[in-house]
């Protein structure tokens, strides 16, 4: 196979255009969501359970599709299966929206995950098929931009709409974007022709995989609040899920034609790191951040719009961020200095918001909010390029979903277990502040998401009390976590970015030859370039 034309700057933004609107209606799907749960549980008469499993529905689906997205994109065509994910999302989000129980809420959100999960891997898959690694910096910016506008402007629509028009609105809201996404994808998205190969889809790796995810991320979700964490339970659920997984790696090392994550991938060092990572970053993130709206409703006692106001602090830094880095990156080649410093932000961010309670200064909490925006706009764009720089293009789609699915797990992870922490440790200071008033029914008023209008004022203080401390706990949780994945990222070992869309190894000798005259080859060898399995295309 050829290098493919370059395209220009101005095709790369057309096609872009559709992807970003994709990009932009998944995250949406999220964080439109995150300041109407409180809401939408005490409405759907639901539990501290029920609002966990609300975000890990979502976060469970996509985890386990992600790599299977992911490999699919190496053989079949990209923008098809973009398309088909929004269609999947929209039917999720339609179902959800019409919801009559937290039951069909949680399983609409789960099928609405499927297609979260195809938008997650497909949008960084094509874009890596359209520009080489060193300008990839330079579109990171306006990924990051759409990531920060949807994290904006997802709370503060969610709160308009839970404060006017209902929480239901919160799941159609994303139907008209996602209708115009497919349209724009139709008219502006044309990938360079490849050269396609024999297709052998890994039915038993995706199936194994898919399971043994499921099991370990439903135990983890369920461990501490319906069982206890050392029980029959844990052993049942653990055993399977362990088992399935040792069973889905020799399927994909043994058996697949084409398994559904590679296992050679795990050769190169960088891809390795990255992973490991992505897993410890995904609980930092999502397990800390996502109960950042529960804090603000609970603990400050905000409204969902003026709780969705407060997230501005976190993605403007995290936007400024991912912009600068992303442009110098483009101009220098390199990228391990800003993953450091992204993680450094990352573990300041954390620890300095696990000082906060009730009556922190708002101004305080949103200085904290920005530093960890910071850390994380110059660190989740940068993995992934780390990682599609040393990759064939062949294995673009499963290394590039690789990076995905293992945060998304450590995500996953992190929502629920610290999810099951928070609620632990609320319902042990409610109880206790509750007795001290001498209010009776403690225990199952400790369990429930309150309604803090409703409560007499010295109720309303336990309740707002016993959210800021434990809001406060689960930062404080996630810091090692960042730490280890600051270990990991330090022990990368930098390689230069290309300005080839394929890897020196791929190239055909005479435009190797006529690219290697004008020095745009990298004198630094890459790892696993020797591998001929990496270019089968």
């Amino acid at each position: 196979m050829t290098e493919s034309p370059q395209m220009t700057h101005r095709q790369v933004l057309e096609a872009l255009t559709g992807l970003l609107l994709a990009m932009f209606v998944a995250m949406l799907s999220s964080t439109v969501v995150s300041n109407a749960l409180p809401v939408i549980v005490a409405d759907l008469e639901g539990s501290q359970t029920g609002y966990t499993w609300v975000v890990v529905a979502t976060l469970l689906t996509m985890t386990a599709t992600t790599p299977i997205w992911g490999k699919l994109a190496d053989l079949f065509d990209q923008k098809v299966l973009v398309q088909v994910a929004l269609v999947i999302f929209s039917i999720g989000s339609l179902a959800a929206g019409l919801a009559p129980s937290m039951e069909v809420l949680i399983g609409a959100r789960a099928f609405q995950g499927l297609g979260v999960g195809g938008l997650t891997a497909l949008v960084q898959v094509v874009i890596a098929s359209m520009v080489s690694p060193r300008e990839r910096g330079r579109y990171a910016g306006y990924i990051g931009s759409v990531f920060a506008l949807s994290t904006v402007s997802g709370p503060l629509i969610g709160g308009l709409l839970v404060d006017t028009l209902g929480w239901r609105w919160c799941f159609f809201v994303g139907l008209p974007v996602a209708l115009v996404a497919f349209v724009v994808l139709q008219k502006t998205l044309r990938l360079p022709a490849v050269v396609r190969r024999e297709v052998h889809i890994d039915y038993l790796g995706a199936t194994l995989i898919m399971a043994g995810v499921s099991l370990l991320l439903v135990w983890v979700s369920l461990a501490g609040n319906q069982f206890e964490w050392v029980s029959g339970a844990t052993a049942g659920l653990v055993g399977a899920g362990l088992l399935l997984v040792a069973a889905a790696v020799w399927v994909e090392v043994r058996v697949a034609e084409e398994p559904i994550i590679p296992m050679r991938l795990f050769r190169d060092r960088t891809t390795a790191l990255a992973t490991a990572a992505s897993v410890l970053i995904g609980v930092a993130m999502f397990g800390s951040t996502v109960y950042l709206s529960q804090y603000f409703q609970l603990a400050r006692g905000m409204s969902p719009t003026r709780a969705g106001l407060m997230s501005i602090a976190m993605v403007g830094g995290l936007l400024v961020s991912s912009i600068v880095s992303g442009r110098i990156i483009s101009d220098t080649g390199r990228w391990k200095k800003f993953l450091v410093g992204g993680m450094v932000g990352v573990i300041a961010g954390l620890a300095l918001l696990s000082t906060i309670d009730k009556d922190t200064s708002l101004v305080l909490v949103g200085l904290y909010m920005a530093v960890l925006g910071v850390g994380l706009g110059a660190t989740m764009q940068n993995l992934v390029l780390s990682v599609q720089n040393n990759t064939a293009m062949a294995d673009m789609g499963a290394a590039s979903s690789l990076v995905a699915f293992f945060r998304s797990i450590g995500g996953s992870a992190g929502v629920s277990a610290l999810g099951a922490v928070l609620a632990h440790q609320v319902a042990d200071e409610v109880g206790a502040g509750l007795a001290r008033l001498g209010v009776q029914g403690g225990e199952e008023s400790s369990h429930s998401i309150p309604d803090l209008d409703t409560l007499p004022g010295p109720v309303r203080e336990v309740f707002q009390t016993a959210f800021g401390e434990a809001s406060a706990h689960l930062f404080l949780v996630a810091v090692p976590f960042a730490v280890v994945a600051l270990l990991c990222v330090l022990a990368i070992r930098e390689v230069p970015l290309r300005e080839t869309v394929l890897r020196d190894d791929e190239l055909a000798p005479e435009l190797r030859a006529e690219l290697d005259a004008a020095g745009a080859l990298s004198d630094e060898p890459l790892e696993g370039a020797p591998e001929a399995e990496g270019s089968r295309r």
